[in-house]
């Protein structure tokens, strides 16, 4: 440093820091030789606070005022720097400022799928991103946990570390849910409330505090949500012989309108709808009808049934298993069972693929003995 800034810095004697940055966390206000004037003026804005650091230790913590750099104003400052005698001359110290308002839209997401088990889709991938908000609350703790001598110090250098607590968090909250993945979407908000309380006192370590999580997407690989897509188209078409008529009508329509359409074309596509509504509602005709064999039915699956015995599910059985809990007479035509594909629990008796499981040969009693 040259002999006029020296000189110049000497004549200075009003510290402030106006932060024209949005990710400045702490800002060391620069000083030639760390040396401040005594009666000095110090400015201290709204959302800021001002460290003293004396020899390496934390002298004092000023908020938001306008402060006169003196004995009285700086008692434990003073008692380090001996002007308990009213000795007047420049002290060497460091000016920390800590940026106290709100640093949001920080952003955090999985880096990699996170994986879970759901009961309808089984074992699925989700990917989740979502945004928090941090403040600086205890500047001691943060400068001896965080900041060090860094004189300036920004939220890119905390963020990756702050990142992966909230994921390693989030990972843990969501496979201990049993959260459904489709009723995820209506339980962002509970997530991320949950995640802030988990999650708060670790950031507190720091000297942090975090305000808020939001969780702002959850989605599925692109194959599942193209398969989910398809489910969702089949459900919306309703009534297929309906959807075969309309489909024709609108494509003889739009002949029409280009001038290629015909009578005899829209005859036809009325009654190729027809038809193929027709064979859909009649039955089809048994093989000994109409001489051809008919495509044989899909297997009766035999594994993973579950049953209720005693109130209380039991499973998976394969059909074996069911027919000798039969001969056992551990289960009833009554008994409840499911397997996956059903939507809720049904009697033994009422499900088509167990039907013949309780055909069996009774045995048929003697009489009872003459009395004598």
């Amino acid at each position: 440093m040259g002999l006029w800034e020296k000189l110049f810095g000497e004549f200075i004697d009003i510290i402030e820091w106006t932060d024209s940055s949005v990710d400045t966390m702490v800002y060391r206000f620069p000083r030639y030789g760390n040396e401040i004037k005594f009666g000095a003026k110090l400015t201290v804005r709204e959302s800021q606070v001002a460290v003293f650091v004396s020899e390496g230790e934390i002298a004092d913590i000023l908020g938001p005022g306008m402060y006169e750099l003196e004995t009285k104003n700086l008692p434990i400052l003073s008692t380090l720097q001996h002007w308990d005698h009213g000795f007047e001359s420049p002290f060497k110290a460091e000016v920390y400022f800590f940026n106290t308002k709100q640093f949001v839209d920080l952003k955090w997401g999985t880096r990699n799928p996170v994986m879970m088990r759901d009961k309808e889709f089984g074992m699925v991938r989700l990917r989740t991103f979502g945004t928090y908000s941090i403040r600086i609350e205890d500047p001691a703790k943060f400068i001896r946990e965080i900041v060090g001598t860094d004189g300036h110090f920004t939220v890119d250098e905390i963020s990756a570390q702050l990142r992966n607590l909230i994921v390693t968090r989030y990972t843990d909250i969501l496979g201990s849910s049993q959260i459904p993945v489709l009723d995820l979407a209506g339980n962002q908000q509970q997530l991320g409330e949950l995640l802030t309380q988990r999650i708060a006192p670790e950031f507190k370590e720091y000297g942090l505090k975090l305000t808020k999580i939001l969780v702002e997407n959850i989605s599925l690989p692109p194959a599942v949500e193209e398969a989910l897509d398809k489910r969702t188209s089949m459900g919306m078409i309703g009534d297929l012989n309906k959807y075969i008529q309309f489909g024709a009508a609108e494509s003889m329509q739009t002949g029409a309108g280009s001038g290629t359409g015909s009578a005899i074309e829209m005859g036809l596509g009325f009654a190729m709808a027809n038809k193929m509504a027709q064979d859909m509602n009649t039955p089809h005709a048994s093989s000994q009808e109409t001489g051809t064999s008919l495509p044989k039915p899909p297997p009766i699956p035999d594994t993973n049934w579950h049953v209720v015995i005693d109130r209380q599910q039991r499973g998976p059985y394969d059909l074996n298993q069911l027919r000798e809990m039969v001969e056992k007479r551990q289960i009833t035509p009554g008994t409840l069972a499911w397997i996956d594909g059903m939507k809720t629990w049904e009697s033994i008796e009422s499900i088509k693929a167990l039907e013949g499981l309780f055909d069996t040969e009774e045995v048929v009693l003697p009489p009872p003995l003459p009395k004598k």
